[in-house]
This record gives structure tokens, sequence and C-alpha cells, in this order.
């Protein structure tokens, strides 16, 4: 297993695929893990795909099984629309479901928009690897990050990913005090 972290971006987008507007999620996830992580990222794999289950499934299994990444954000295809079909392909890979990720985004989204209770992201574990589901918008990928991102390099830790550190002035990783690297 890599001590770089790899990260996997996933932008689910049926116009974005086909052309029809620029993708923003894989721009704005990238910008927000830029400021966020100190660690070195060893590199990241983009794919920007249609809002289709069969390609959403395929997709994170490879990039997982594969690519072996340890954290995989997608963006798009969480909302009540039929072609929303992301957390169910997400959970469809899982190994283990993280609902506290999921409660805590929409909890965080509640507070810019009464819209959020419509929001179905979902967070899992497959394998070695996070994977969390996140909206489209740029705005809302950057206050969804800001508000959950504080547990997931203790949680990637726990499952026998690399040790992340984070620029504080961004977001404070919590570990518990047994869990520092460089403990106190």
């Amino acid at each position: 297993m890599s001590e770089k972290l790899i990260v996997g971006l996933v932008s689910a987008s049926d116009r974005a695929s086909g052309g029809v507007y620029q993708d923003q999620g894989i721009p704005a996830l990238k910008d927000w893990l830029a400021a966020a992580i100190l660690s070195p990222i060893l590199y990241f794999e983009e794919r920007l795909i249609p809002d289709d289950r069969q390609t959403i499934e395929k997709t994170l299994t490879e990039l997982v099984d594969e690519k072996g990444c340890h954290l995989v954000l997608t963006t798009g295809g969480t909302g009540p629309t039929p072609r929303d079909v992301t957390p169910e392909a997400t959970l469809a890979v899982a190994d283990k479901e993280m609902p506290g990720f999921g409660e805590q985004m929409r909890a965080v989204s509640l507070k810019y928009v009464p819209t959020a209770i419509l929001s179905r992201q979902v967070a899992v574990i497959r394998k070695q690897a996070l994977i969390i589901n996140l909206p489209g918008q740029p705005k809302a990928i950057k206050e969804t990050l800001d508000g959950v991102f504080a547990a997931v390099p203790y949680c990637i830790d726990l499952i026998g990913g690399p040790y992340i550190e984070t620029n504080e002035a961004v977001v404070k990783a919590f570990r518990p005090k047994s869990a520092l690297k460089n403990k106190p």
C-alpha cells in the first residue's frame, strides 16, 4: 500500500460527460483538496461519467480495486430525480456503510438551503478505501467538505491507508491522542 494518498475523483453528470457544459465538480474537489491536505498526494484518478448506475459502479470498483485509491469523492447524482443514482451505485459496491457522513453532510447543508433534506449522499468503505458522495455544485462541495473532512484522515488510518495531515487553516483533522503521529 502506498504511503502517499491516491484519490479518485468522480463527477457523475450526463450533460458534462456529454460535452453540453464544462464539469465544475472535479476542479472544485481538486482545489479544495490542494488547500486542505498537506500530505503528499501521489496522484488523482479523475473520471467524468454519465449518470448511469452500472457505469458508476464499474468506475468506483475500478478506482478502489485496480487503481488502489484510498479516498474516492464523487460529485453529482445525489438528488431525487430518476437519473440521480450515485448513492445506489455506491451502496452496491460497499463493504460497509458509514451513515454518520451522510447525516452530517445533510446537517451542514441545511445551514445553507432548506432543500438539503432532498440530498441522498452516502459514504461507504470498500476494501481499503473511503468513498463519499458529495453534491454537484462547487459552493456546496466546499461547504460539505468543510463540515465532514475532519473525520476523513482518521477513518483512512483505521482502514489501513496513509496518514493524512491537513492544513488546519482549512480543516483540522481529528484523531484521538493515541492515533497522532507526532504525539504532544
